[in-house]
């Protein structure tokens, strides 16, 4: 698969199978995250991988109860792979992923949110090439923002000064792959 090819071919996906990522693929996942583009070439972005099932089972509750529906501009994501926008009875953000990436960057940096997102997309990606399913989930802050979120990133030793920002969850789709949605028109232009 060519790197056009796999953006076309990668969906979000929130139906996940009980099998763990190797960790072979997850090194190479994490490896492709580490080499995302990132402001003046700084490398700022800390990649915590989990694999243990119960931990991110609680950090999924606690991103599902972050939901605020009010800031929502849309209320409909997928039949085939529905998100806690479409079924209000989803209780975890992480919807079963049995490896959940939290993405850390500078609190106090312009460009630390677009670096955490470009890591994630390309985390997402190397994924896809690998067979291995993904959805970059954002809330990462509002998970966090409790004693034991902030005891949990003095464990993972998280340099001060670090948010969370987001989330990479991966896994193996349950189910079918889903087909990819037609793509909007009037979304790009070429200026001449």
């Amino acid at each position: 698969m060519n790197t056009l090819e796999t953006i076309a071919k990668r969906r979000s996906i929130r139906k996940y199978l009980d099998r763990q990522v190797s960790r072979e693929d997850l090194q190479k996942i994490l490896e492709a995250g580490l080499c995302a583009p990132n402001a003046g070439g700084g490398q700022r972005s800390v990649i915590c991988a989990i694999q243990n099932r119960e931990l991110c089972a609680k950090l999924g509750r606690l991103n599902g109860k972050s939901m605020d529906r009010r800031r929502l501009t849309g209320s409909f994501v997928s039949a085939e792979q529905p998100s806690l926008i479409d079924d209000p009875s989803i209780q975890s953000g992480f919807y079963g992923a049995p490896t959940v990436c939290a993405i850390f960057a500078p609190s106090n940096f312009l460009y630390s949110v677009p670096d955490a997102f470009c890591c994630a997309e390309n985390m997402a990606l190397a994924a896809c090439e690998l067979g291995v399913s993904s959805c970059i989930v954002a809330r990462a802050e509002e998970t966090f923002e409790n004693e034991w979120g902030k005891d949990l990133m003095k464990q993972w030793e998280i340099p001060d000064g670090y948010l969370p920002r987001c989330f990479v969850l991966l896994g193996y789709v349950k189910g079918d792959y889903p087909p990819p949605k037609p793509r909007k028109a009037g979304r790009s232009r070429i200026i001449e």
